[in-house]
């Protein structure tokens, strides 16, 4: 008889180390003995189609999906012990279903390890990592390290002044910032952008 499922949460802003804790998580439970597979949205173009990679590189196999139901599908198809899904807020799925989901899927004895971030660029928490946290087993709140003072990072910090909530990147677009340097770099990326509009005027 399989384990008590689980639902473990690791959230945090980027670069915090949350898809590497995925990994050790899946990894883990592979070395014991559970069947694990991991899954990853398919907005997420910024890896191989099949691969999770973290930020240091490590690599996890991955079926490239359109919806949390799809997970229901592969379930139904397939034994499985345990499943890790990265970047969860990507999914277009309602939180409320997302819950529906997850809650299906540990009925059936499997564990769900999910990787998330917990705010957007304007420090707006993601809904479905907010309906996640009071129902996870176990729930990691990681930091990464700030770019500009050293301390622990509060939020994602987005370097370009594009309004969409969802934008695809990495290095080259974030930084992890502290709640007080997030604060100064919002301020004065407001009035850039306010002397930009007037400009183009």
């Amino acid at each position: 008889m399989k384990k008590q499922a689980k639902l473990i949460v690791h959230t945090g802003s980027m670069f915090s180390g949350k898809t590497t804790s995925l990994w050790r998580e899946l990894y883990r439970m592979k070395v014991a003995g559970y069947k694990t597979v991991a899954f990853k949205p398919s907005v997420d173009s910024r890896d191989e189609d099949e691969k999770i990679v973290s930020h240091d590189n490590l690599e996890l196999d991955a079926i490239k999906i359109e919806s949390i139901k799809d997970i229901l599908n592969y379930a139904q198809n397939n034994e499985v012990d345990a499943i890790g899904i990265d970047e969860v807020q990507f999914f277009p799925d309602k939180p409320s279903k997302i819950v529906e989901y997850f809650i299906k899927l540990m009925k059936k004895h499997i564990t769900i390890v999910v990787s998330g971030l917990d705010m957007d660029y304007k420090a707006r928490p993601f809904e479905i990592v907010k309906e996640l946290m009071p129902i996870a087993d176990e729930l990691i709140k990681h930091h990464a390290i700030c770019a500009s003072c050293g301390e622990d990072a509060w939020v994602s910090f987005r370097k370009s002044y594009n309004e969409d909530r969802i934008e695809i990147g990495a290095q080259d677009s974030y930084e992890p910032l502290c709640r007080s340097c997030y604060n100064i770099k919002m301020k004065d990326r407001e009035k850039n952008k306010n002397q930009i509009s007037i400009e183009q005027i």
